[in-house]
């Protein structure tokens, strides 16, 4: 195993350093999913959002959720939220990779549109839970998986409180829940402390600068490139 700083990771990889917007070589071939899980608290959210601003040819996997929108969040854009009825259809036309119960609310990841997604050579960033990671994977065993966490497991409790969006038993219960992921960490390929928010941009960077210097390079056609 090889530790960087704030990243560990189980995969020989590059770093590529650098800031603002970058420009990444179009390979042909399948695109990667890159998935970011983290228990409640631990930034992956705003992570996601920053990551996809400052990196070129990524998108965002859209998840369905019958969770109700918060105030911020934008339906098509967060996610598709839809009633129960409605998920329940999706499940029965067999419509996701995957679909799981968090918090009492269920999400699903759309299948057909990833696979047609990748097929065309796009990177895709999932912003998902614990459980759907893992049966991401088993679909798609090339996904890169990704887990966040802040620098304590008081610093989590205290970053729930201060958000002042759930109530006490929602808090508890996501606590509880983080406790149950954490444990289970061991299947992701990097972890990243968020302890400070712009160290942990560039690490999660970094993670997928690396990924795709390494089909890049898989990908690489050499007696073309000498005889060019």
């Amino acid at each position: 195993m090889m530790y960087y700083s704030g990243i560990v990771s189980n995969q020989r990889t590059s770093v590529v350093a650098g800031g603002g917007k970058r420009k990444t070589v179009k390979m042909k071939g399948e695109g990667i999913l890159f998935i970011i899980s983290a228990p409640s608290g631990a930034g992956k959210s705003t992570l996601f959002k920053l990551v996809l601003e400052r990196l070129n040819d990524i998108k965002p996997s859209i998840s369905y959720t019958t969770r109700p929108m918060r105030e911020n969040e934008q339906n098509g854009v967060d996610y598709f939220f839809i009633p129960d009825e409605e998920f329940d259809n999706m499940i029965r036309e067999d419509k996701f990779v995957e679909w799981a119960n968090v918090h009492n609310y269920r999400y699903g990841t759309p299948k057909e549109i990833i696979r047609d997604q990748i097929a065309s050579g796009e990177d895709l960033l999932f912003d998902i839970d614990v459980q759907g990671a893992r049966s991401l994977k088993d679909e798609f065993p090339d996904s890169v998986l990704i887990y966040v966490l802040p620098p304590s497991f008081q610093v989590l409790k205290d970053r729930l409180l201060q958000r002042n969006t759930d109530s006490e038993d929602d808090i508890t219960l996501r606590m509880e829940n983080a406790i149950k992921e954490i444990e289970g960490i061991a299947i992701f390929d990097y972890l990243i402390i968020n302890d400070d928010l712009n160290k942990a941009l560039k690490d999660l960077e970094s993670v997928i600068s690396a990924c795709r210097l390494s089909r890049q390079k898989n990908e690489f056609d050499y007696t073309m490139y000498i005889n060019n």
